[in-house]
């Protein structure tokens, strides 16, 4: 038996069809996390336990989510067997720039023999990848809400602040939704402070460049879409 990654091929692709397209130096990045709190901390002690990382472009990103389900204990913690259901794979939405990673990584890498700090070169560069956003293709607003009603409460909510012609894209996930917003698409009257005014949501746990749960791939024992 292997570990389910992949929970419906139909959303995944029309995800991935979705992201932006790719420009010269860039790429997306993904990672596979166990999470703590999907199990009650019954094998995995940490909140997050990476597993595998990886960046990728779009169009090899569906077979590449698809090699991670390897065969069910092949990703262990402290010797035991991770559980499927604290498995959660997450991306970036925004593309990230090898250029900038590439420059800082090296930067990163000079410190570390500078300060004889013991590093793993591979992880270091990952982090600088991570960190390198090329574009701002989408603004996120993760909020830890789930009770609402999305279409009658929540996306009129968000069109008030930004207009009604906005690009919005909502990712409802296991513990709330991801709202990303294209800001080149806020029209003009509320282009100075749209974003002040959805941070100001009460269920709003963070903002700006982040990591999104990937529709039609696991989330614990939820799958997370668009709605």
């Amino acid at each position: 038996m292997n570990y389910q990654i992949i929970k419906d091929v139909s959303l995944l692709k029309e995800f991935i069809e979705w992201l932006p397209n790719l420009e010269e130096g860039e790429t997306y990045y993904v990672g596979l996390l166990a999470r703590s709190k999907y199990e009650n901390g019954n094998t995995i002690k940490s909140d997050k336990q990476q597993l595998k990382r990886f960046t990728s472009r779009k169009e090899d990103l569906f077979h590449k989510i698809w090699q991670l389900e390897c065969p069910v204990g092949a990703y262990t913690y402290k010797g035991d067997p991770i559980p499927q259901e604290t498995l959660a794979i997450y991306i970036t939405p925004n593309p990230r720039s090898m250029y900038d990673a590439t420059f800082s990584g090296l930067t990163t890498l000079a410190q570390c023999i500078q300060k004889k700090k013991q590093a793993n070169p591979h992880q270091e560069v990952m982090n600088e990848i991570q960190r390198s956003k090329s574009r701002s293709c989408f603004i996120d607003f993760d909020i830890d809400y789930k009770e609402e009603n999305y279409e009658q409460e929540l996306k009129p909510w968000v069109l008030e602040r930004t207009g009604a012609s906005a690009s919005i894209k909502v990712v409802e996930t296991r513990g709330g939704y991801h709202v990303l917003v294209d800001p080149s698409s806020i029209e003009e009257p509320f282009k100075k402070k749209w974003y002040q005014e959805l941070a100001k949501h009460p269920h709003i746990d963070q903002s700006g460049d982040q990591l999104i749960p990937i529709p039609g791939c696991t989330q614990g024992d939820f799958m997370p879409r668009f709605v």
